[in-house]
């Protein structure tokens, strides 16, 4: 455990640096009109998670409030993890240019050599669509943290659960409703 929370750190830090660095990430840029033209002036307003307010985060029964460092801890947890998939994504899209490019030049390949081949680019294309939806749900759970509806299951409208956030913070079902979803 405490070599994930060391890593983490890194990753963390790596991913603020990266974020401050990129004004499209991390801020929301707004106009608004001028009183005496057709000029606008641009209003940075910052998120993340200073933009989030703890005692908003809905809670359980039983369970603790949030607090401002769980929430930091969660931000910066979904932000390393928008990198990292990025990253897996660009790594993927690489490796499945090159195995389209090396699928044209099977002149002599026998029927095994093609099947590899074949084999080999769905799996590729599997785990890039697998991290791109990870992406999504990703980015999705970043907005709804600074935004509205975090910690809410989409299906009963009650509290998710702290404890279920912080283990799987892209959850949008609390545990009965997932458990309903998946007999169906």
């Amino acid at each position: 455990m405490a070599e994930k929370a060391t890593g983490a750190g890194t990753a963390t830090k790596r991913a603020r640096k990266a974020v401050a660095a990129d004004p499209g990430e991390g801020t929301v840029t707004t106009t608004a009109p001028q009183k005496t033209s057709t000029d606008t002036d641009t209003v940075t307003v910052p998120r993340g998670a200073e933009s989030v307010d703890p005692a908003t985060l809905p809670v359980r029964p039983g369970e603790d409030a949030w607090t401002s460092d769980e929430v930091h801890e969660l931000h910066d947890e979904l932000i390393s993890d928008l990198e990292r998939l990025r990253g897996e994504i660009d790594a993927a899209d690489a490796a499945i240019a090159g195995l389209m490019r090396d699928s044209n030049d099977g002149a002599g390949d026998d029927q095994v050599d093609a099947g590899t081949k074949n084999i080999s680019r769905e799996s590729e294309l599997a785990l890039a669509n697998n991290a791109r939806d990870s992406l999504a749900q990703t980015e999705r759970a970043l907005e709804r943290l600074e935004g509205v509806g975090f910690g809410i299951c989409e299906s009963c409208g009650q509290a998710i659960g702290k404890a279920r956030m912080q283990a799987f913070p892209r959850a949008t079902l609390c545990v009965q409703c997932k458990a309903k979803q998946e007999r169906r």
